[in-house]
């Protein structure tokens, strides 16, 4: 930018504005527009598909300018905030009458997409977190908040995988990061990152900001005083949404520091398989979530998500959530819950606007409807037959002084905004309704005004009137000027008429000029007066709503439980998972096919089970299904199943599909292989895991072996609960090798060359894998199909003399004392030399299909 001096003195303005707000995009206030200058206009034309125009110069060159209507800001601002700006809203603060030079500006608040709190630029179902990042050693500190709602959270890692893992559960939309931390892959390219100086994160000024904000002398109360790098991300995290807010944020009350230890670890690969919330192409269409969601209320809906994506191991809280479900469900009572509950507003994001001052008059129209609802709720929940509905019921009691102070206070179907007043009700508050007559009854008292002192006066022709320059008047011919009475002063003469004022109009006209302007200055003052009693009940509100919230979520699950047939599982703290007639919610919702339902039984002495069967025969459906309903135990719900049991896990890992990391620049392979490492690293006895087709991306042998050492460094070493599905039947003969192992299949049988899928799992391996069969099933030509069956019986008629089941050597016991096989030789029983030294001359990943035939053929002939 040039040196102001070449600015006109508003733009001088603008300028010193925006040095303090680099980089925010800066909303600055010229009467009814919100203008953009240089870069911020430049960016929020493209942005924002806006005319990029220019006023002024600088340096000989027009500057660049756009605009957009005060009045209809909010669908700008929130455009900008989903792209990841930061946007710093400066109005105009000064009286434009009595201002000498610009109008006093002053930037009032600053939008960022993880501190926004406007109901316009949220997603009613989702949380809206902001999260700050640091790390010490080899510690990870994170803190989230949700400024919405006040909800603020913190914990430490140790590793890069957990805190991806935890990034992918929080989902924030804005990210502080520490100077520090590494340039983790998961931050390329992401929306709403940004680093922050080291000295943000001091944890010094972290504690005295954080025992301020609580009002407590130090956090032991909170239990996390016992983690200091989590505490200097919450410290940044919290002074930098004071800073966007430009004062107190009372609604955060508190600070949860969570427990890893109490809940199951999803990392970021498996919530994407089992599809929690998200769908594989980024939707939220056929997702658990979407099966589960009839939520009454968007406060349910959020607590649902948060629910999905941090199951628990804690048995007590599962148990309570269980019983009450199972109570609700019990004659029907979720449906009478339902219809009171759908009443209920978004009470907890109205809640931080009244906090914030921010709150608008519908804001507590709403609030008033859901309070007068919790009347209703209580008389339904008098008897809870279980403690925690007992507990909730008690937090979400009737409030009668706050339903009558805001029946009282608010008109019933009031305007959007304040500014234009019409919003407290009549009635409350005796001044206004006097400045309120002024305005409605002004033309009756100027005709009753009339008559009195036409009467007073004789004067049949006198009459009461106002113009603009002189204000009101009373107006007499001259011919009568002389009878007027005594107090009467003069204030205009006309060629033919004399015009007057009284003492009594004069006090009128006073008030009537004046009462437009001090009726909007009193409903403001009124307003925020309200606001600030609501404010003193803040803890109990907010305490009402979370109750709410999860009041009707039980009461959805419990909904659910009837709808979709579910069952309660038994939870247990012994290892095991036995399901009885187990179905895939999301699969059995969208499919119009009846959905086939299997068994499950998992226990210390069966704890992997090898699938194989043919594809599309329901081995990914059956495996995502098993914990789907171990997940939904482990979050409190009923199942869809007859019975299960469910012994709590620790760990959920799905290995399952894979596609190339394109930006990450890594193939298909590589992705499957840094899943199955992280699997094997980190899986324990209480894991459930499931593996879909390890080793499928590489050769053969390669691919084989893989596959064999993964499934038994599970079975042996780990001894996870392990579903490992795979079309290499070599893998059948584990179970003879390694003790807790077990063979399952899919069934399918042939009619007339074509497949029939069963869906069922049976005992033992499936004797063969339809691959050609599903080939023709998805419609290839009828040649190639041929072609194919001719190729099979050959390749069938040698195989026996390059791999067999039974030839293998016991791999569980040999590997270790062996020096590294080649692929050629690992599973080969006893061949010939003359046969040896061809096999050891040839190259097969060189060889085309044709070429491998014929050797197939020479190979044969050697025997």
């Amino acid at each position: 930018m040039a040196q102001q001096e070449q600015y006109t003195p508003m733009m001088q303005q603008f300028m010193r504005i925006k040095a303090d707000h680099p980089n925010d995009i800066l909303f600055y206030r010229m009467g009814d527009f919100y203008e953009l200058f240089f870069d911020d206009a430049k960016r929020a034309s493209e942005i924002l598909d806006i005319t990029l125009t220019a006023r002024g110069k600088a340096n000989g060159n027009p500057i660049p300018m756009c605009g957009v209507p005060y009045h209809a800001a909010e669908g700008y601002l929130a455009k900008l905030v989903k792209q990841g700006h930061s946007v710093a809203i400066c109005e105009q603060v000064g009286d434009p009458e009595t201002s000498k030079g610009p109008v006093e500006r002053q930037v009032m608040r600053v939008l960022t997409p993880g501190t926004i709190s406007d109901e316009a630029l949220l997603d009613a179902h989702r949380d809206n977190l902001l999260v700050a990042i640091t790390s010490l050693d080899k510690t990870t500190g994170l803190a989230s908040l949700d400024m919405s709602s006040g909800r603020f959270q913190l914990l430490e890692l140790s590793s890069e995988e957990q805190l991806i893992s935890e990034l992918q559960r929080l989902d924030p939309v804005e990210i502080l990061l520490s100077e520090t931390l590494p340039d983790y892959d998961f931050f390329a390219g992401r929306k709403g990152v940004k680093r922050r100086p080291i000295w943000e994160f001091d944890l010094d000024s972290a504690l005295r900001l954080l025992n301020k904000q609580f009002g407590t002398r130090d956090l032991s109360g909170f239990g996390c005083d016992h983690l200091p790098v989590a505490i200097s991300a919450a410290g940044c995290l919290l002074q930098y949404a004071k800073d966007t807010q430009r004062g107190d944020l009372p609604h955060i009350r508190s600070i949860i520091a969570e427990n890893n230890t109490e809940s199951v670890s999803l990392d970021a690969s498996s919530r994407r398989n089992l599809e929690l919330d998200t769908n594989m192409t980024g939707g939220s269409e056929n997702t658990l979530f979407e099966v589960l969601d009839t939520s009454a209320t968007t406060m349910a809906s959020r607590l649902l998500r948060r629910w999905l994506n941090r199951p628990l191991q804690h048995l007590p809280t599962l148990q309570a959530r269980q019983q009450s479900i199972a109570a609700l469900h019990h004659n029907y009572l979720y449906e009478v819950l339902h219809g009171h509950l759908k009443q209920i507003g978004d009470m907890e994001r109205i809640l931080t606007r009244v906090a914030l001052r921010s709150a608008r008059p519908r804001d507590l129209t709403r609030l008033h409807q859901s309070l007068a609802v919790l009347p209703q709720l209580a008389t339904a929940l008098a008897n809870p037959s279980t403690a925690h509905l007992g507990d909730l019921a008690a937090a979400a009691e009737p409030l009668p002084e706050l339903v009558d102070l805001l029946g009282s206070a608010v008109k019933e179907n009031p305007p959007v905004v304040i500014r234009e007043g019409g919003v407290i009700a009549d009635g409350y508050d005796s001044q206004l309704d006097e400045l309120r007559a002024l305005n409605t009854n002004a033309g009756e008292f100027l005709l009753e005004l009339e008559e009195r002192e036409k009467a007073r006066s004789g004067i049949s022709t006198l009459k009461v009137g106002y113009n603009r320059v002189h204000g009101y008047y009373i107006e007499t011919s001259r011919g009568q000027s002389e009878n007027v009475p005594a107090d009467y002063i003069r204030r205009q003469t006309l060629k033919n008429a004399e015009r007057f004022i009284t003492p009594e109009l004069k006090e009128f006209e006073d008030k009537a000029l004046s009462a437009k302007s001090r009726s909007l200055a009193r409903e403001k003052f009124l307003y925020e007066q309200l606001l600030e009693q609501l404010n003193e009940s803040l803890a109990e509100l907010q305490n009402c709503a979370a109750a709410v919230s999860e009041i009707d979520l039980l009461a959805t699950l419990a909904e659910r439980a009837h709808s979709l047939n579910f069952c309660q599982p038994n939870l247990s703290l012994e290892s095991g998972i036995s399901i009885q007639g187990g179905r895939h919610p999301v699969v059995e919702k969208v499919s119009n096919d009846p959905f086939v339902a299997n068994h499950l039984e998992m226990h210390n002495e069966r704890k992997m089970l090898v699938i194989t069967g043919p594809n599309m025969g329901g081995k990914s459906t059956y495996m995502r299904q098993a914990a789907l309903i171990v997940l939904l135990a482990q979050i409190g719900s009923f199942v869809p199943a007859t019975s299960a049991t469910i012994g709590l896990v620790d760990r959920i890992f799905t290995r399952i599909g894979s596609s190339d990391d394109l930006a990450g620049g890594r193939s298909t392979f590589m992705v499957e292989m840094t899943e199955t490492a992280n699997i094997l690293h980190n899986a324990s006895d209480r894991s459930l895991v499931l593996m879909d087709e390890v080793g499928r991306g590489t050769s053969t042998f390669d691919g084989l072996s893989l596959a064999w050492a993964c499934a038994y460094h599970l079975a042996e070493k780990v001894r996870a609960f392990t579903l490992f599905a795979t079309h290499y039947f070599e893998l059948t003969s584990l179970p003879e090798k390694v003790s807790g192992a077990c063979n399952i299949h899919l069934g399918a049988t042939e009619y007339n060359e074509n497949i029939v899928f069963l869906h069922s799992i049976e005992e033992g391996p499936a004797n063969k894998s339809y691959g050609i069969q599903v080939a023709k099933l998805a419609g290839l030509p009828e040649e190639v199909i041929s072609l194919a069956r001719q190729e099979l019986a050959l390749l069938e008629a040698g195989s026996h003399a390059v791999i067999t089941p039974a030839a293998q050597p016991d791999l569980a016991q040999t590997a270790p004392a062996r020096s590294t096989p080649s692929q050629s030789e690992l599973f080969l029983p006893s061949i010939n030399p003359q046969l040896q030294k061809r096999l050891e001359q040839l190259k097969p990943d060189d060889l085309s299909p044709r070429d491998a035939l014929e050797l197939l053929y020479e190979l044969k002939k050697l025997l």
